[in-house]
């Protein structure tokens, strides 16, 4: 496998701060004859990867998940990488930021909860789906001229109120609904037709292109359909956190309107309780999370860290991710800490008094993550590995 850097050190194949990635042996970067035939296009293999985390269960290591990451200062210079973080990743939800962004620039006018929503993946609580509301009615339309797909609701008992009213399916219910009404804002604002406005030649989606561009500092990869209708980039990690270390920051009107927006409003980003809402409540840095396990952390001083687990799960990303931004000290580690109890999933086994379930197990820090955490001279933050080859003690 491909490991980490860290500050110019190579670790057992892992780099931070630019030296050069070892691999396995001299095919580890190729890819596999059967995805060859498959695409010519596609992310890293297994071999171009490093192990971020191990699932444990009564003691026994059962899953491991293997992925890349990324992390840069807020100068832009790689501080640790792990894996083949120049391989390329569709960014899918991740990229909402930007492309909120590029509403912005197209003439959305946006502030407070819609700018929140602007770069939402919602659970569309009733707040979400009215906030969204209001943001197509400014620039006078209504849900018909979304086109995302229709949905229930993912929130529990704003599903159940809407079943009961008659209104289980919507367009407003869909999780994207607040980037496509900043769509259709920008659309409007810009005298664009709003039939296709997720079309990649539609003004207000070539402009997205040129925000990608010049945020990640290159072109986009690969272009293609999101799960929503609309265009997604391919970026590679190193692409995508300086695209997000720029936003965070708030170097111009629009992301500093944008990053205003998610922090007075984390419930909007993704819902109460949910992971990048606790993290940005509790922290006070960015968090967006991106499917087929994406995710991107940023601190308002530009900290930013990008991250692809390869398997698609998204169950060890705040685990890595805040792992790594404690070690450089770019957030409170017991802040971090505490967090991850709040949003890692837990591992559970059977129920004691009263029904309440047992913890049977943990998620921990797998072995690529640790070392790159040795060298920055940090030890993992919360549970601990159990029987695992070079883990620690308690």
């Amino acid at each position: 496998m491909t490991g980490a850097q860290v500050n110019g050190t190579e670790v057992n194949g892992a780099q931070v701060n630019g030296a050069r990635a070892h691999t396995a042996g001299p095919g580890a970067a190729q890819l596999p004859r059967a995805a060859q035939t498959f695409t010519a296009a596609q992310t890293l293999t297994a071999q171009q990867a490093v192990e971020l985390a191990v699932v444990e269960r009564s003691g026994f290591v059962e899953s491991r998940h293997l992925g890349a990451a990324v992390l840069m200062d807020p100068d832009g210079t790689v501080v640790c990488r792990l894996g083949a973080v120049e391989a390329p990743v569709f960014v899918r939800s991740a990229l909402k930021p930007l492309q909120a962004v590029a509403s912005l620039r197209a003439g959305a006018r946006v502030e407070g909860a819609s700018a929140a929503l602007a770069t939402a993946s919602h659970r569309s609580e009733q707040r979400h789906i009215d906030t969204v509301e209001a943001m197509l009615a400014s620039a006078g339309l209504d849900e018909s001229a979304l086109r995302c797909p229709a949905s229930p609701p993912a929130h529990g008992a704003t599903r159940f109120a809407r079943r009961e009213a008659g209104h289980e399916l919507s367009r407003l219910h869909f999780n994207c609904s607040g980037k496509h009404a900043a769509f259709l804002m920008a659309a409007v604002a810009g005298g664009h037709t709003t039939e296709d406005y997720l079309a990649p030649d539609h003004p207000v989606q070539r402009e997205v292109a040129r925000v990608v561009e010049e945020f990640a500092g290159a072109p986009s990869a690969a272009v293609g359909t999101d799960g929503c209708g609309a265009p997604v980039h391919a970026l590679p990690l190193t692409g995508l956190a300086r695209a997000i270390g720029r936003f965070a920051r708030g170097e111009s009107p629009e992301t500093r309107t944008l990053m205003d927006g998610v922090l007075a409003h984390p419930w909007g980003i993704q819902g109460e309780g949910r992971s990048n809402t606790v993290v940005i409540e509790r922290l006070g840095i960015f968090a967006k999370g991106g499917a087929e396990g994406v995710l991107v952390l940023a601190t308002p001083e530009g900290w930013s860290l990008a991250l692809k687990c390869l398997d698609g799960s998204d169950r060890p990303a705040e685990l890595a991710g805040l792992n790594l931004l404690a070690a450089a000290g770019a957030v409170d580690p017991q802040a971090a800490a505490e967090a991850l109890v709040a949003v890692v999933p837990a591992v559970t086994g059977g129920s004691g008094e009263g029904g309440a379930t047992v913890r049977a197990g943990a998620v921990h820090p797998g072995a690529g993550l640790v070392e790159a955490l040795d060298v920055l001279g940090a030890k993992p933050l919360g549970a601990k590995p159990l029987g695992v080859p070079g883990g620690w003690a308690r």
